[in-house]
């Protein structure tokens, strides 16, 4: 999740944490329908602070109005001066957890050691199989492993692709 919320704070909708150059910020903005509400919830090591944007009787802040551009700028003057002097730190990794070329997973589920990248299925042949169903991670996305990829059954492969039959929406 802090990984998540941090592509989010750095590049994504509230980049504009990266005027505080700092590299140990997450955090997630958010706007109402209508417009009606923005906000910035973000977080550093040792403090969290949410900047809010509204009125008291609910109405629309403009169609043109975000919790980035209403909100986040409030957060930022906020922090600058909340986290002057306070070193950056970055969260602990949980237990069980490794990074493999920036990617997170579970220790026992790394690329080629019981993570499944792929089984195969193409809109042509959904129940066709491919002999890189495992990969590695890196710039260039998923590659195949230098080890061969454990077998798939197609009855694995069918108990897979029910499960997410029967989580559709």
């Amino acid at each position: 999740m802090n990984s998540l919320l941090h592509s989010v704070a750095t590049a994504g909708t509230g980049a504009g944490t990266n005027a505080l150059h700092r590299s140990d910020l997450q955090g997630k903005t958010g706007t109402t329908n209508d417009a009606k509400d923005g906000w910035f919830a973000g977080y550093q090591q040792s403090l969290v602070a949410v900047a809010w944007m509204g009125y008291d009787q609910p109405k629309s802040l403009g169609s043109r109005e975000f919790g980035a551009q209403l909100a986040l700028p409030i957060w930022v003057e906020y922090m600058q001066r909340a986290l002057r002097g306070v070193p950056q730190g970055e969260p602990a990794q949980p237990d069980g957890v490794t990074s493999v070329d920036g990617e997170l997973f579970y220790t026992d589920m790394t690329p080629g050691n019981g993570f499944v990248a792929s089984i195969g299925l193409d809109s042509a042949n959904p129940t066709a199989g491919v002999s890189d169903a495992i990969g590695g991670v890196g710039p260039a996305g998923m590659t195949p492993p230098a080890v061969p990829p454990p077998s798939v059954s197609s009855n694995e492969k069918k108990q897979i692709m029910d499960l997410f039959e029967s989580n559709k929406p």
